[in-house]
């Protein structure tokens, strides 16, 4: 199979919040809009952003990181969208050298052009200085220019352009405006689903992206774009039918909406049927052998989900069954006994895990993690703003990703049930990292 070419682009910053998701959004959308077939993806383990650029590409989003998913599994997505798409964006995640990998380091290992997104509603000359730097921090970097976002007027726009050294990487400034802005809250951004007007805030982002150099880019010019994705050194190999006949229920609605796409198409390509359900709104699982529970906010929506006793009822009658559940950050806390707001309200939550759980108003564990299952090791990460108590004695623990260190212990791996076939924690896995590891999570004759 040879390479493939498409133009690709990396949206970067010198840091979070400076308008990535929104800059990467309105590019899918304006290019998408023209007829273009757009494929996204998000650079590192997140969960939040996907919706919004799943929405404005029309295409699943995926995650590329080169330890979380591996560099094989990225050069393998990326040679797959380079032989259908017309366009490839990449969100990077936090600045352009934050983390380990970085975005920097996916950019550089792949020969992604780099756009980056600098928040200029403060700043002037020192506007140059900053693009200057990131642009020179490290060689072998491919740079396609910088846009100014947040600023505040054409004037303002004039002084962000005169600072930059190379007039050439002027891509243009997108205006400070409540009419795109993406709402967020303590996780991240809210969802695109929970907004009415979320297409209308892509297209009013889409809109201004328009008036920009860089939104009037056609298919010609995005050829100065163009990448050739190898194909894989060495390729993912197929993943086995250990779920073949297999139905999984998976738990999806405004409180558990934290689920990697990828790991649905993992579990599906080893022979598992999916089927969804919402604890929010439903009063019994579907017929299942197994059920997913995945993060989310339970927090937000305890009330709902206190008050649903058929669902409370009806997940405990699963579990009684002996049949397999994987529970991971949000999925796990509507097990336990009791969940406490960061405001002190009480919620009892379902029951099956002894013990609470309880908000707090800082980050409580974050970063790149790896856990030992009878499968073998599944990598994943963490990030949650609860702490939980419990008499229960973990079953293990995750670990930090190579080269990283854990500040404390690792996440518990906590298991109950008859046979403990109810398994929870707080890390959340990528699914293709280890398919044997991750079928034994919902599997009933599996340790």
């Amino acid at each position: 199979m040879p390479s493939a070419s498409c133009p690709a682009i990396l949206v970067a910053a010198p840091a979070s919040g400076q308008g990535k998701t929104t800059v990467a959004c309105a590019l899918a959308r304006l290019h998408t809009r023209q007829g273009r077939r757009v494929r996204v993806f998000k650079c590192g383990p997140d969960f939040l952003d996907p919706y919004w650029l799943a929405l404005a590409s029309g295409a699943p989003v995926h995650q590329l990181d080169l330890w979380m998913t591996g560099e094989a599994d990225c050069a393998q997505r990326l040679h797959a969208a380079a032989q259908d798409a017309d366009l490839i964006i990449v969100e990077g995640v936090m600045g352009l050298f934050d983390g380990e990998p970085s975005a920097a380091d996916l950019a550089q290992r792949f020969g992604l052009p780099l756009l980056t997104v600098i928040d200029a509603g403060a700043m002037a000359g020192t506007f140059g200085a900053l693009v200057w730097g990131l642009q020179t921090y490290r060689e072998g970097l491919r740079f396609a220019g910088v846009l100014a976002n947040r600023v505040a007027s054409n004037g303002h726009a004039a002084l962000l352009e005169e600072s930059l050294r190379d007039p050439a990487q002027w891509q243009g400034a997108l205006m400070r405006s409540e009419t795109f802005s993406l709402p967020e809250r303590h996780l991240g951004l809210v969802m695109s689903g929970e907004m009415d007007d979320a297409m209308a805030r892509l297209d009013a982002a889409a809109d201004a992206l328009a008036g920009t150099r860089l939104g009037q880019m056609d298919a010609a010019a995005l050829q100065a774009w163009s990448v050739a994705f190898a194909v894989p050194a060495d390729p993912v190999t197929e993943t086995p039918d250990l779920l073949q006949g297999l139905t999984i229920a998976v738990a999806r609605d405004a409180a558990f909406c934290f689920i990697y796409a990828a790991n649905l198409d993992c579990l599906r390509a080893m022979g598992a049927r999916l089927v969804f359900f919402s604890p929010l709104a439903d009063t019994a699982l579907p017929d299942c052998d197994a059920l997913w529970l995945p993060g989310g906010y339970p927090e937000i929506h305890a009330a709902t989900l206190a008050d649903n006793g058929a669902m409370k009822t009806a997940i405990a009658s699963h579990v009684h069954a002996g049949k397999p559940v994987w529970a991971e950050c949000g999925g796990m806390m509507a097990l336990f006994d009791e969940l406490f707001t960061a405001e002190g309200e009480r919620f009892a939550m379902w029951g099956l895990l002894p013990g609470c759980v309880t908000m707090q108003k800082r980050l409580a564990a974050l970063g790149p993690q790896q856990i030992k299952m009878p499968g073998g090791t599944l990598r994943g990460h963490t990030f949650h703003y609860s702490t939980c108590s419990t008499p229960l004695a973990p079953a293990t623990r995750t670990e930090a990703a190579p080269g990283r260190k854990l500040r404390g212990e690792g996440e518990a791996l906590y298991v109950a049930g008859p046979d403990n076939k109810l398994k929870a924690s707080y890390f959340h896995a990528w699914f293709a990292s280890n398919p044997a590891a991750a079928a034994a999570l919902f599997l009933k004759d599996k340790p």
